[in-house]
């Protein structure tokens, strides 16, 4: 089994945890319909359509 030859120092321990808050939230697109914004690839919340085609009443 792999062992690490020497010890992390706390400065590159924490370097690496630090990193997990750099992730984005996801942008937001514009509605074709109704011209909301909604998540991309999903059906829009407002009129429930999605590529032209109603898929929530």
């Amino acid at each position: 089994m792999a062992v690490p030859k020497r010890r992390k120092s706390k400065a590159r321990k924490n370097m690496r945890r630090a990193n997990w808050k750099k992730v984005e939230a996801p942008d937001l697109v514009e509605c074709p319909q109704c011209h909301e914004l909604r998540l991309p690839h999903r059906a829009c919340l407002k009129c429930g359509y999605y590529k032209g085609q109603e898929v929530i009443k």
